[in-house]
């Protein structure tokens, strides 16, 4: 019976296609999206998740300015998203197209030489993130660097070292000398503040290794164009912050808008030149440019969705994070604003609305009441607001240091931590090159990355080199 079967040519039916849902970025929105999903569907067969990223590993941003400071080792604050995701399909690379009407995703890898790939999707999840905001100006741009990604850590750390080394020459006279270590911060929100107390910290931490170099050689400038440092945390934090700030050596410059940065140093409004090498530009972030192609609406260049985190008039398209403007149902509406702690919880809300509508279902609205924000500000101090509390001093350092341990993904990366801090209470700051000046000029370009590139060229035109 079954042979006559197979000889008239029926057949049993395929299987149903599999449903395919993108994750495009890996910052805390789309790794917690990703982690949520994987625990949902990574064993269902219907269904094929795959994240979407630049970096394989996943980045604990507001670290960044203790590998800066060489509080931490750069590998302390990352962890593979492969070891994190081990369910889900990962691909490496920039997502250079989105075409929303045929579900299409560009992914392009592999550096100049590299090629692109075209990922469909029933269901995308947009968690890109956002960009350093230069404002438009090409002196920003070209002159200093900034604090978005390890790699910026890196580099600031070796230019650190990079300047002391310089600066501590026989040859080198005081004038040079003082211009060699002057460092400004440009933009006095969290990255500034913490980002010019990990500078300040880290020089005169290391200054005992440079018998050449005085404390009162070395010059450290925030400028914030701002009545007031830290304005999320409210005037009386900001100000007990920038008086903080200054006890510890900082110079603090607020309602000043940079007008320019060359390679002689920042240009004032007033026009002063403060004779510096090194600029670290942390004045703000705007959406990834790819978003002005889509034809959704926006709102200041990110993608305008509604309460459950949905893009209007393109179903099974999610976006939020920094890149989405997300209404706040328990503040009147207004956008959620771009915090870690908000995309995270962004990330598990869309994650449960994606499993929803692939049961016809739908989904849930975000609702979260933000809990506090901390910041650290340089010699063991902070500054915090929880549940309409404020801290600061020694204590809301503490806490920071706490609530942010807790925060991290796994057990591997809370031990990593921890032992780099704890090594950090008893000895001083490690002053080694991480890239020496011979590796920077050697440094075949064409190998790396395109955003590696563009770094080590920054660096390279910061460093000109003396000749003794």
């Amino acid at each position: 019976m079954g042979a006559d079967k197979k000889s008239e040519g029926l057949c049993v039916d395929a299987p149903p296609r599999r449903k395919r849902v993108l994750i495009l970025g890996g910052g805390f929105g789309g790794m917690y999206a990703a982690l949520h999903l994987e625990r949902q569907l990574g064993k269902r067969d219907d269904v094929e998740v795959t994240l979407v990223s630049r970096d394989n590993y996943f980045l604990f941003t507001p670290m960044l300015h203790e590998v800066a400071a060489s509080d931490l080792t750069a590998t302390a604050i990352v962890i593979s998203l492969r070891k994190l995701l081990p369910r889900l399909t990962f691909v490496e690379g920039d997502v250079s197209g989105l075409d929303l009407e045929t579900k299409r995703v560009t992914v392009a890898h592999g550096g100049l030489d590299g090629h692109s790939h075209t990922l469909e999707y029933d269901s995308v999840v947009l968690a890109m993130g956002s960009e350093t905001n230069f404002f438009g100006k090409p002196g920003p741009r070209d002159y200093t660097l900034t604090m978005k990604t390890l790699g910026d850590a890196m580099l600031l750390r070796n230019c650190l070292v990079d300047r002391l080394e310089e600066a501590d020459a026989d040859c080198v006279a005081t004038g040079a000398r003082n211009a060699i270590v002057t460092f400004v911060v440009v933009g006095g929100g969290f990255a500034g503040v913490e980002t010019a107390g990990a500078i300040n910290d880290f020089i005169h931490g290391a200054l005992p290794y440079y018998p050449n170099i005085q404390h009162a050689n070395v010059r450290v400038m925030l400028v914030h164009g701002g009545k007031e440092v830290l304005p999320e945390l409210g005037e009386d934090l900001g100000a007990y912050t920038r008086k903080k700030l200054i006890e510890h050596g900082i110079e603090v410059r607020t309602g000043v808008r940079v007008r320019d940065v060359t390679a002689a140093g920042v240009e004032l409004p007033d026009g002063t030149v403060v004779p510096t090498k090194t600029v670290v530009w942390a004045a703000g972030v705007t959406p990834p440019s790819l978003l002005s192609t889509l034809p959704c609406e926006k709102e200041r260049g990110r993608l305008k969705v509604n309460e459950r985190m949905e893009v209007p008039g393109f179903p099974g398209v999610w976006a939020l994070g920094d890149c989405a403007s997300v209404p706040d149902v328990t503040n009147g509406g207004k956008p959620c604003p771009p915090t870690a702690q908000h995309a995270l919880r962004q990330g598990v809300t869309v994650a449960r609305n994606v499993c929803a509508a692939l049961k016809g279902k739908p989904g849930k609205p975000f609702r979260y009441r933000m809990l506090g924000q901390l910041a650290t500000i340089g010699q063991r101090s902070g500054v915090a607001r929880i549940l309409g509390l404020k801290f600061s001093g020694t204590f809301a350092w503490v806490l920071w240091r706490t609530v942010y341990l807790f925060k991290l993904p796994k057990l591997e990366t809370k031990v990593r931590v921890a032992m780099g801090w704890t090594l950090d209470l008893f000895f001083r700051k490690d002053v080694v090159q991480l890239i020496g000046p011979r590796e920077l000029d050697q440094l075949t370009l064409p190998a790396l990355p395109l955003n590696s590139r563009q770094q080590v060229r920054q660096v390279q035109a910061l460093q000109p080199r003396s000749q003794h």
